[in-house]
């Protein structure tokens, strides 16, 4: 744990108090003190004052190399800012636990004396890199830790350093799951058992000369260069098929790792290299620098998340993606076709609306409720998705990937504007899905409400009027906020969509089914055949209609569980219950409540489009690493897009872009293409 000084004194007095006569404790609070306190001051005027007090600067020169002589230093290139875990959430907690509880380390190595002498490591990283170099460099000859580097030493502990990484990356790189992902290499020598081989030369050479080094032109460190670019186009390729194979969160991990490895051993063999006889120096500093940044990022929880994260958001959007495509209309046919799905969207939900209200009068424990709501929203969801209905909202999950997959093709006025186009034709495949679920699902709930009246003689709807409208009203209950919950479960039934197809893929699943030997005997190869290709196509669906039914059903009886007003709003069943509302009251209800609660179906259908739009867009710009820098530019050219052709952000109007921006749909269905 760093000490946590409390003394501010200038580092004058420090040395005059440690320095005065030879210092021969191996103590760290002085070059903690020193440290401190050169950060409030100039690097050149702790230089000068160390040339004009040689007795000072001789007895912190003998400190200096006193605390460091024969201390290991190889878990600090090793250990620190490496993953140690196969696995996101097992690291995720030991960074954790190691910020909360620091480890018990050894005393006698570097890790400790950097933990135990750095305050707030980046910032001390910081105040040394953006010191000028010159005073850096004379502060290392003052010190005489200059030719650091050249010490028999210094060598062995990375070498030692370069092999202790070289076996790990063969182990976790022969791993079956991780030569899978790279089947290209099969037929090729495997570049890291060479790499292995051209560091048994080097261990070699350093037997047999402790003072041995490199230049440039070697030949032995221009070929371990090579086979670690091959290595680390090996893992750029594991990571590039995952689209192709799909990839799991433990392969995920340990390409990360073996990445990590190699760039930290490229660091390392670079330090070998003296060309002449400044390098020393240069490469001493840079052995400083290196062990400071490791050391500065070993429990960096933010970097962790966002390198094991990135990987999987992009396959989750490029599953997805794929799906989205068929939600963008770009032609009249198109625009007609999507109505009528969902006016099939809108029927079920009418359904489903006098169903939930039906299920609301069973006495029962709120379990129940939330089981019985969950299971109309489920089945529901399930069979509109497998008749080829569309719900609308249901789309901005999938095409948000769609958006992105096509904005990453470039970042050009040209791009912006296509892509503009292309934002217009989701706009008005929304519009009209909108249009077509809530022309249906109104009507559906009176006709279903209706007759359920003829039959029982009985308005089941009377008890639940009230509720259902003052649910509708913005001012008075919630529903804007509901809406958005529904929106942020929007966005997690797309997300969960991608991961299933991901893991479908990674696992082989539907191979499996066509190649099982019980499925082939009982039933023959093409009844396994036409299960593998339904289980490709539909699976996915089927799980995140499945699970977005039930958050929408147990929202409600979770949030009174907890006494807290949770509920979820979707345009579709607020169409549904506003209908309902109506023919409890027998229609006959104020202007106001009227209008408000006609408004208010269209205000959720947008906080709904809006928070699982933006939510998926958010993972899928991520996912591309596309600059959020480019928001404004283009949200401000989908703006003026809008201000020069309004109608086309609402019908199929006929554009010269259309020709484009269907060759980009095309371009990301061929190349998903075989998944």
């Amino acid at each position: 744990m760093p000490i946590r000084l409390i003394r501010k004194d200038s580092f004058s007095t420090i040395l005059k108090n440690y320095f005065s006569e030879r210092n021969e404790t191996l103590s760290l609070q002085p070059l903690s003190e020193i440290i401190t306190s050169l950060k409030r001051e100039d690097l050149g005027v702790f230089t000068a004052y160390l040339k004009d007090n040689d007795t000072i600067k001789d007895n912190l020169t003998f400190y200096i190399h006193n605390i460091f002589q024969d201390k290991p230093f190889n878990l600090s290139l090793t250990e620190a800012d490496i993953l140690s875990e196969n696995a996101f959430y097992p690291e995720f907690k030991k960074r954790i636990l190691n910020k909360v509880l620091p480890p018990i380390e050894n005393e006698n190595t570097i890790w400790y004396l950097v933990d135990n002498v750095l305050v707030t490591p980046k910032k001390d990283l910081q105040f040394f890199q953006n010191s000028p170099e010159d005073k850096l460099d004379e502060l290392f000859q003052l010190l005489k830790i200059d030719r650091f580097i050249s010490n028999p030493h210094v060598k062995k502990e990375l070498l030692f350093s370069l092999n202790i990484l070289a076996w790990r990356v063969i182990g976790n790189a022969l791993d079956v799951d991780v030569v899978k992902m790279a089947p290209e290499y099969r037929n090729f020598d495997n570049p890291f058992l060479a790499l292995q081989n051209e560091l048994d030369i080097i261990n070699a050479d350093f037997n047999d000369n402790p003072d041995f080094k490199f230049t440039s032109n070697d030949e032995v460190y221009k070929q371990t260069k090579i086979y670690m670019e091959q290595c680390l186009e090996f893992v750029n390729l594991a990571f590039k098929n995952s689209s192709k194979y799909g990839i799991s969160s433990k392969t995920n991990q340990s390409l990360l790792k073996i990445r990590q490895q190699l760039n930290r051993m490229s660091d390392i063999i670079k330090l070998f290299v003296i060309d002449d006889d400044r390098d020393y120096l240069i490469n001493s500093k840079q052995l400083f620098f290196n062990i400071l940044k490791y050391k500065s990022h070993k429990n960096n929880l933010r970097d962790l998340v966002s390198d094991s994260t990135r990987l999987m958001s992009h396959l989750i959007t490029n599953h997805t993606a794929e799906t989205g495509t068929h939600y963008i209309t770009s032609t009249l046919k198109a625009y007609m076709k999507m109505f009528w799905k969902a006016s099939g969207g809108g029927v079920i939900v009418g359904a489903l609306c006098v169903l939930k209200m039906l299920y609301s009068y069973i006495p029962a424990s709120d379990f129940a409720h939330a089981f019985l709501y969950s299971m109309n929203y489920a089945m529901g969801f399930v069979m509109i998705y497998l008749m080829n209905f569309t719900l609308a909202t249901k789309q901005p999950a999938m095409t948000a990937a769609t958006m992105a997959k096509v904005l990453s093709e470039g970042n050009s006025r040209n791009t912006y504007i296509e892509f503009a186009h292309v934002v217009s034709q989701l706009f008005r495949s929304q519009f009209i899905a909108f249009v077509g679920n809530v022309l249906l699902s109104f009507p559906v709930s009176l006709i279903i409400i209706y007759g359920l009246e003829i039959l029982f003689k009985q308005n089941f709807a009377f008890d639940k009027s009230s509720r259902l409208l003052y649910d509708l009203d913005p001012f008075q209950s919630k529903a804007i906020l509901h809406a958005c919950i529904a929106g942020v479960f929007l966005f997690i039934s797309g997300v969960i969509s991608g991961n299933i197809s991901n893991n479908s893929i990674f696992f082989q699943i539907p191979k499996r089914i066509a190649k099982n030997p019980f499925i082939n005997y009982f039933f023959g190869q093409r009844i396994a055949k036409q299960l593998s290709v339904y289980y490709s196509k539909n699976w996915a669906g089927i799980v995140s209609n499945f699970w977005f039914g039930v958050f929408l059903g147990a929202t409600a009886p979770i949030g009174l569980f907890l006494g807290l007003d949770l509920d979820i709003r979707h345009i579709t069943f607020a169409a549904g219950n506003f209908a309902l509302g109506l023919y409890g009251k027998d229609f006959v209800i104020t202007s106001y409540a009227f209008w408000i609660s006609f408004i208010t179906v269209f205000v959720i259908g947008f906080f709904n489009f809006a928070v699982s739009f933006g939510l998926s867009m958010l993972l899928a710009f991520r996912s591309r690493k596309v600059e959020m820098n480019e928001a404004r530019e283009i949200f401000g050219e989908i703006f003026r897009y809008f201000v020069r052709n309004p109608f086309r952000f609402f019908f199929p109007l006929k554009s010269r872009l259309d020709e484009r921006s269907k060759r980009m749909i095309d371009e990301i269905t061929t190349g998903s293409a075989g998944h």
